[in-house]
């Protein structure tokens, strides 16, 4: 395999919003209050030119796979970020590389001096929440912060 992780560039755009949509609708996962319907979900590139946030995105061979970012959500308290979007193709899913991802958002969220990451999620994306759980995510009872996604039923926190 050669996978080269990469920052998100502009023309990553149109790929990146589909390949996220893909899932909610493989899924069967809430479309309404998700990053499914938010209206950045087609503007990562410029989402993920804020200060404090990075996005990085898996390719092989020019072909985009999915990404993975850090984000400074609103809200959050002082030393948190929060985990985002971290969606792969279908053909992608299973092959170790939504933990290459995530390994880079932790390296990076430890660069910008962040202690502590949040995310949300959703039940139906059972096998992502196991991922999270071995990688040292805990469960929490509520929300943290306001990323706007209040369709999520799934909260966890990681100490960097």
């Amino acid at each position: 395999m050669s996978i080269i992780l990469r920052d998100i560039k502009p023309e990553d755009n149109f790929e990146l919003a589909h390949i996220i949509r893909r899932a909610f609708e493989e899924f069967n996962a809430p479309q309404e209050g998700s990053v499914y319907s938010d209206h950045d979900t087609d503007h990562l590139y410029e989402l993920f030119r804020e200060t404090g946030s990075c996005y990085f995105v898996a390719e092989e061979d020019g072909v985009l796979l999915g990404g993975c970012g850090v984000y400074p959500t609103t809200g959050l308290p002082e030393g948190y970020a929060e985990l985002v979007k971290l969606y792969l193709s279908r053909a992608t899913r299973g092959k170790g590389i939504g933990k290459m991802l995530m390994k880079k958002c932790f390296e990076a969220a430890r660069a910008l001096n962040y202690k502590q990451l949040y995310l949300e999620s959703f039940p139906q994306f059972a096998k992502a929440i196991s991922l999270y759980e071995k990688d040292g995510f805990k469960s929490l009872a509520h929300p943290l912060g306001n990323s706007g996604h209040t369709a999520c039923t799934i909260w966890m926190i990681k100490n960097l």
